[in-house]
């Protein structure tokens, strides 16, 4: 079906003006507009209008109140009011990624090592087409730090991972590299970096070097023609892989809709600009009194030559491609002598030079590179040593959700599109690589069905297929994991503590502990007359307190210094309170009856990560005349409870390859 659907930003693939999408017969088209959708919410950085989704997919209104309803029903986004936010629960389709590729559990741990060491943000990424995605980031806390988050896709040519991995290209994905860049010269495609319009500065003294550059640059082309048939070297096909100049889908986003119903704005998927910024990769002129006459070189436009060079030398440097301000030095990490990943160092020129930065970090950038492959080599062997049947998930209970789902909603359930995205969770550690009947057994779907979502992500390009057997690709965590990487907390917790104030019309507060003392990170209150006004980032005594009490429990040797009277009946004795805290840990709750200050009664329950460690707690605080103890646990407690639930619920997806900051 044709479709007027401006393609999607940030896909990093080839684009030919003009083209149309074939979609295969068998494809999902709900499971098309369902994940184009969640793509634009993903460039919006995880938050959009619902006319805004109409706008910028050309889907019709119905069709996306239908899509965002489906996706707040699988805990994808979230509806608040006319807006349609990401969640946390979407990270799991990039968690099953992440888990499939084995690498950060193995190597994320060397890189936030080498990370404190030097003092230094530190990345890993993998390729993806003509780009590179992140999965992993150790970044520092500075004024002036890294803000690329995980699943962040960039333009191959203006980093300093891009030439390693290009290293590996053949002719059909140097093809595909030349006509992306023609079709899109200023990189606005990758909305993780600036656009590409600023040209390479030179100045009058510059003219010379710039002509021998030019001048190695076409001998190292020529000489990549050496050995070859002179009758291919004249072919005009050479280097252009056929499927790609005659594929009609190339330089479409095969993630936009197929709807009739779709706007009819003339300008939506028209690129105003393509067509005219061609010569931007047209190769230069000689330099020289005609100058001016002709453009700068545009950042990037040097790639082959930084690929041979980064053949050459095992390591390659980014000197300001991205930003300026901004200098990385890579190294790959490799695997059965492909490359897995790479690893880089990331700093400013406040700190280094690019130069600088080679000299003074390559060693220890060896050192660590060295021990990341030694690591994925005893993780090869061991795996081998114990050969185990491939994994397959239990089934999702799919079936039974969905049935209820259309129950629910009825006509605004999209059950296809909710079966579609599941088939992505079947993917995950030890599970790599599964063939039809796998992801069958995996999501309790019959073969057909799941065939047919396969084939439709298999179009947009998120598993690929080889002798039957079908792998997740890195563009997965484009489906919201960006936005969502950096969620802490507090953010994650919001929702949930809205939602619980709403249903029991109290206050409801998030608080972490902070040595001896509690500091609110959360806060919802109500507009009672007595209510209790407490404000984000204030801090407290954790001992009299319910939200302290519970992660007081949790500590091996919790601090019972100063113990000072706030009321008549604060708990002073160590003893005593001792013997409260062990009673809090076994009940999993804490209930404090006017200790901290007269009136006030408060009941806590602690929130725990995937570990079991707690990291924070939640309350509901109320006037003593609200409610008895007693009325707190039969009817506070179980609300409270489930509250906490969602939220340890959407902590462990987001936290599962990622450090959530509690603040």
């Amino acid at each position: 079906m044709p479709s007027n659907v401006a393609p999607a930003p940030g896909t990093g693939t080839s684009s030919a003006a003009g083209a149309e999408a074939v979609v295969p017969a068998e494809a999902v088209t709900p499971l098309i507009r369902g994940i184009a959708v969640l793509r634009r919410l993903t460039d919006a950085d995880g938050v959009s209008s619902l006319s805004g989704l109409e706008r910028s997919t050309g889907l019709a209104r119905s069709t996306v109140d239908r899509i965002t309803a489906t996706l707040a029903r699988r805990g994808y986004v979230r509806l608040d009011g006319r807006d349609a936010v990401l969640a946390p629960r979407l990270m799991e389709l990039g968690n099953a990624y992440l888990a499939a590729l084995r690498l950060p559990r193995l190597l994320d741990a060397h890189a936030d090592a080498l990370a404190d060491e030097l003092d230094e943000s530190v990345s890993l990424a993998v390729g993806d087409q003509d780009g590179i995605r992140f999965i992993h980031q150790a970044t520092r806390r500075r004024a002036m730090s890294l803000s690329f988050r995980i699943g962040d896709l960039l333009p191959a040519e203006r980093t300093a991972p891009g030439p390693l991995f290009a290293t590996e290209w053949g002719d059909r994905e140097w093809a595909r590299w030349h006509e992306r860049r023609a079709a899109d010269p200023e990189d606005r495609g990758f909305p993780a970096v600036p656009a590409r319009s600023r040209p390479i500065e030179y100045g009058e003294d510059d003219r010379n070097d710039e002509k021998d550059r030019i001048g190695a640059h076409r001998t190292n082309r020529a000489n990549r023609t050496n050995g070859k048939d002179l009758t291919v070297a004249q072919d005009p096909t050479v280097g252009k892989d056929p499927t790609v100049a005659q594929d009609p889908t190339v330089g479409k986003d095969p993630t936009v809709a197929q709807d009739p119903t779709v706007g009819k704005d003339p300008t939506v998927g028209k690129d105003l600009t393509v067509g005219k910024s061609l010569a931007a990769d047209r190769p230069e002129e000689e330099p020289g009194a005609g100058r001016s006459a002709r453009r700068l070189p545009t950042l990037g436009d040097d790639f082959e030559q930084r690929t041979a060079e980064a053949r050459e030398a095992g390591w390659a440097l980014d000197d300001q491609l991205i930003e300026p301000g901004l200098v990385a030095l890579s190294m790959p990490v490799r695997e059965a002598g492909r490359i897995a990943c790479v690893v880089s160092v990331v700093s400013h020129t406040s700190r280094h030079t690019a130069a600088d930065l080679r000299d003074t970090l390559l060693p220890r950038l060896r050192e660590a590179v060295a021990a990341m492959e030694r690591e994925l080599r005893e993780a090869q062997h061991a795996e081998s040593a114990t050969p185990t049947p491939r994994a397959t998930a239990a089934p999702s209970g799919l079936a039974v959700w969905t049935g209820a789902s259309k129950q629910e909603l009825g006509r605004e359930f999209i059950e296809s599109l909710a079966r579609g995205l599941t088939v992505i969770t079947a993917f995950g550690e030890g599970r790599a690589e599964l063939n039809l009947t796998e992801v069958a057994q995996a999501t309790g779907l019959a073969r057909a069905t799941a065939r047919r979502a396969l084939i439709t992500l298999e179009h947009l390009g998120y598993v690929t297929a080889h002798d039957r057997v079908f792998r997740l690709t890195p563009r997965v965590l484009g489906l919201g994991f960006p936005p969502l990487s950096r969620t802490s907390l507090a953010e994650i917790a919001a929702p949930h503590l809205t939602e619980l104030s709403q249903r029991l019309h109290d206050s409801v507060s998030l608080a972490v502990l902070t040595g001896d003392e509690i500091q609110y990170t959360g806060r919802v209150s109500t507009s009672r007359v007595m209510s209790v006004h407490i404000t984000i980032g204030t801090r407290l005594p954790a001992y009299p307190t319910a939200l302290g009490r519970v992660m007081l429990a949790d500590l091996p040797e919790p601090p019972l210094t100063e113990l000072l009277p706030l009321t008549p009946r604060t708990i002073t004795d160590p003893a005593r309170l001792k013997a409260v805290l062990d009673r809090v840990r076994e009940e999993g709750y804490a209930l404090v009856d006017e200790e901290l200050e007269v009136g006030l009664r408060s009941v806590a329950v602690p929130v725990r990560e995937r570990g079991g460690r707690v990291v924070a707690a939640v309350n509901v605080a109320m006037h003593s005349s609200r409610r008895t103890p007693e009325e707190c646990v039969a009817e506070v407690l179980p609300e409270l409870r489930a509250a906490v639930g969602r939220i340890e619920e959407d902590l462990w997806v987001a936290g599962r390859f990622r450090r959530v900051p509690r603040t």
